[in-house]
Protein backbone atom coordinates (compact mmCIF):
# COMPACT_ATOMS: atom_id res chain seq x y z
CA UNK A 1 0.00 0.00 0.00
CA UNK A 2 2.83 2.40 0.87
CA UNK A 3 4.62 1.64 -2.41
CA UNK A 4 1.41 2.21 -4.36
CA UNK A 5 0.88 5.62 -2.68
CA UNK A 6 4.45 6.61 -3.39
CA UNK A 7 4.20 5.57 -7.03
CA UNK A 8 0.93 7.51 -7.42
CA UNK A 9 2.55 10.60 -5.88
CA UNK A 10 5.49 10.37 -8.29
CA UNK A 11 3.16 9.99 -11.29
CA UNK A 12 1.04 12.99 -10.20
CA UNK A 13 4.18 15.13 -9.73
CA UNK A 14 5.50 14.13 -13.15
CA UNK A 15 2.19 14.98 -14.84
CA UNK A 16 2.02 18.36 -13.06
CA UNK A 17 5.60 19.11 -14.14
CA UNK A 18 4.86 18.16 -17.77
CA UNK A 19 1.67 20.23 -17.83
CA UNK A 20 3.46 23.29 -16.42
CA UNK A 21 6.00 23.15 -19.26
CA UNK A 22 3.31 22.55 -21.89
CA UNK A 23 1.45 25.65 -20.72
CA UNK A 24 4.28 28.09 -21.51
CA UNK A 25 2.48 30.26 -24.08
CA UNK A 26 5.71 31.39 -25.76
CA UNK A 27 6.72 27.91 -26.93
CA UNK A 28 6.09 26.94 -30.53
CA UNK A 29 6.42 28.47 -33.97
CA UNK A 30 5.15 31.96 -34.77
CA UNK A 31 4.66 33.47 -38.25
CA UNK A 32 4.73 37.22 -38.89
CA UNK A 33 1.38 38.76 -39.77
CA UNK A 34 2.67 41.55 -42.02
CA UNK A 35 -0.77 43.17 -42.42
CA UNK A 36 -0.96 43.84 -38.66
CA UNK A 37 2.73 44.74 -38.21
CA UNK A 38 4.56 48.06 -38.53
CA UNK A 39 8.27 47.46 -39.13
CA UNK A 40 10.24 50.47 -40.40
CA UNK A 41 13.31 50.29 -42.61
CA UNK A 42 16.39 49.62 -40.54
CA UNK A 43 14.71 47.13 -38.18
CA UNK A 44 15.09 43.39 -38.58
CA UNK A 45 11.95 41.69 -39.89
CA UNK A 46 11.65 38.18 -38.47
CA UNK A 47 9.14 36.26 -40.56
CA UNK A 48 9.33 33.09 -38.42
CA UNK A 49 10.20 32.78 -34.72
CA UNK A 50 10.46 29.44 -32.93
CA UNK A 51 10.75 28.87 -29.18
CA UNK A 52 11.72 25.32 -28.16
CA UNK A 53 12.77 23.72 -24.89
CA UNK A 54 16.36 22.53 -24.89
CA UNK A 55 17.12 20.82 -21.60
CA UNK A 56 16.53 23.37 -18.86
CA UNK A 57 16.96 26.24 -21.35
CA UNK A 58 15.01 27.69 -24.25
CA UNK A 59 16.26 27.85 -27.83
CA UNK A 60 14.95 30.74 -29.93
CA UNK A 61 15.53 30.71 -33.69
CA UNK A 62 14.43 33.37 -36.14
CA UNK A 63 14.34 33.60 -39.91
CA UNK A 64 13.91 36.97 -41.53
CA UNK A 65 15.57 39.87 -43.28
CA UNK A 66 17.60 42.95 -42.44
CA UNK A 67 17.23 45.30 -45.36
CA UNK A 68 17.37 43.02 -48.39
CA UNK A 69 19.62 40.40 -46.78
CA UNK A 70 18.33 37.13 -45.27
CA UNK A 71 19.12 36.68 -41.57
CA UNK A 72 18.85 33.59 -39.35
CA UNK A 73 19.54 34.00 -35.64
CA UNK A 74 19.91 31.50 -32.81
CA UNK A 75 19.87 32.06 -29.06
CA UNK A 76 19.86 29.51 -26.24
CA UNK A 77 19.44 30.56 -22.63
CA UNK A 78 16.96 31.17 -19.84
CA UNK A 79 14.38 33.87 -19.25
CA UNK A 80 16.40 35.11 -16.26
CA UNK A 81 17.64 38.53 -17.39
CA UNK A 82 21.20 37.30 -18.02
CA UNK A 83 23.03 37.77 -21.33
CA UNK A 84 23.51 34.65 -23.48
CA UNK A 85 25.30 34.50 -26.85
CA UNK A 86 23.31 35.39 -29.97
CA UNK A 87 24.48 34.23 -33.39
CA UNK A 88 23.50 35.40 -36.86
CA UNK A 89 22.52 38.99 -35.98
CA UNK A 90 24.98 41.57 -37.38
CA UNK A 91 23.67 44.19 -34.90
CA UNK A 92 24.02 42.12 -31.69
CA UNK A 93 26.16 39.41 -30.12
CA UNK A 94 24.11 38.67 -26.99
CA UNK A 95 20.50 38.71 -25.82
CA UNK A 96 18.73 38.55 -22.49
CA UNK A 97 15.09 37.74 -21.80
CA UNK A 98 13.33 38.59 -18.56
CA UNK A 99 10.02 36.99 -17.64
CA UNK A 100 7.56 39.69 -16.52
CA UNK A 101 4.60 37.33 -16.12
CA UNK A 102 3.31 34.13 -17.76
CA UNK A 103 2.51 35.91 -21.05
CA UNK A 104 5.08 38.74 -21.08
CA UNK A 105 8.83 38.87 -21.68
CA UNK A 106 11.25 41.75 -22.12
CA UNK A 107 14.39 41.40 -24.21
CA UNK A 108 17.61 43.28 -24.75
CA UNK A 109 19.92 42.69 -27.68
CA UNK A 110 23.47 43.88 -27.06
CA UNK A 111 26.57 44.47 -29.15
CA UNK A 112 29.84 44.66 -27.19
CA UNK A 113 27.83 45.05 -23.97
CA UNK A 114 25.71 47.99 -25.19
CA UNK A 115 21.94 47.62 -25.73
CA UNK A 116 21.09 47.91 -29.43
CA UNK A 117 17.44 46.84 -29.25
CA UNK A 118 14.97 46.68 -26.38
CA UNK A 119 11.67 44.88 -26.73
CA UNK A 120 8.54 43.67 -24.97
CA UNK A 121 6.78 40.47 -26.07
CA UNK A 122 3.19 39.79 -25.06
CA UNK A 123 1.23 36.64 -25.91
CA UNK A 124 -2.54 37.16 -26.14
CA UNK A 125 -4.76 35.56 -23.47
CA UNK A 126 -6.02 33.00 -26.01
CA UNK A 127 -2.40 32.10 -26.95
CA UNK A 128 -2.98 32.63 -30.68
CA UNK A 129 -1.00 35.85 -31.22
CA UNK A 130 2.16 37.40 -29.89
CA UNK A 131 3.18 41.03 -30.24
CA UNK A 132 6.76 42.30 -30.13
CA UNK A 133 7.18 46.03 -29.59
CA UNK A 134 10.84 46.91 -30.12
CA UNK A 135 12.94 50.05 -30.18
CA UNK A 136 16.45 50.68 -31.36
CA UNK A 137 18.43 53.05 -33.57
CA UNK A 138 18.84 53.06 -37.32
CA UNK A 139 22.22 53.39 -39.06
CA UNK A 140 22.01 57.20 -38.73
CA UNK A 141 21.47 56.94 -34.95
CA UNK A 142 17.78 57.94 -35.10
CA UNK A 143 15.44 56.12 -32.68
CA UNK A 144 13.03 53.77 -34.41
CA UNK A 145 10.21 51.64 -33.04
CA UNK A 146 8.50 48.62 -34.55
CA UNK A 147 5.48 46.49 -33.75
CA UNK A 148 5.52 42.92 -35.06
CA UNK A 149 2.41 40.75 -34.69
CA UNK A 150 2.80 36.98 -34.99
CA UNK A 151 0.25 34.17 -35.37
CA UNK A 152 0.82 30.82 -33.65
CA UNK A 153 1.32 27.94 -36.06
Amino acid sequence: MKARSMLLTIVVCFIAFAVSYAQNPHMGTWKLNEAKSKIPAGMMKNTTVTYAEEGDSVKVTTDGTLGDKPVKTEWTGKFDGKDYPLTGDPTADSRSYTKVDDRTLTLDNKKDGKVTTHGRIVVSPDGKTRTLTASGKDSAGKKITSTAVYDKQ
